[in-house]
């Protein structure tokens, strides 16, 4: 059987394997794997958080080598240590919706307009480059499941779609 599926009856645990059949399963319409935001699901599991938690150093090194192969083949490696103390959530800094909301706010006061393509990239003055495009699809498309004070800052910017929902 391995030789049709190398993932047929992997070693550990099967939610991790289920959690990585799933991004895969993203990549299969995607073909790069993009910064996947926590709250961003598939088949209901929340792929998001997972990919983040698999990135920490001391749950990197706790997987299998196997694991981590397969993480690789994806294009994931651990986060810098640096990087995981500022990790969205923590006191260091902003996270990822905050800096989305900065980045978005640069590009409609330089382009004048909230039409971003798909795999746009935008630098932010720091240096932090945020995948803008897919920072706006993944919250077009959980935008029932965002808090009114993240839809409210998405509307105030002008998204149509936000403004529906806070309203």
């Amino acid at each position: 059987m391995k030789a049709i599926d190398p993932d047929w009856n992997p070693e550990g645990p099967t939610d991790w394997q289920r959690h990585y059949a799933a991004v895969r399963e993203m990549l299969v319409e995607e073909s790069v794997l993009a910064y996947v935001e926590p709250g961003v699901t598939v088949h209901g599991m929340d792929v998001g958080r997972w990919l983040e938690r698999q990135r920490r150093h001391d749950v990197w090194h706790a997987l299998r080598d196997g694991q981590r192969e397969r993480l690789e083949q994806l294009g994931l490696a651990p986060l810098p240590p640096q990087k995981e103390a500022l990790a969205p959530g923590s006191t260091g800094g902003p996270g990822a919706f905050e800096r989305g909301i900065e980045a978005l706010r640069q590009y409609k006061n330089r382009e004048g307009h909230l039409t971003v393509p798909r795999g746009h990239k935008e630098r932010l003055e720091d240096g932090t480059e945020v995948q803008l495009g897919v920072f706006l699809s993944n919250n077009k498309s959980r935008r029932g499941k965002l808090t009114a004070d993240k839809l409210r800052l998405l509307a105030d910017l002008g998204l149509a779609c936000a403004e529906e929902a806070a309203a």
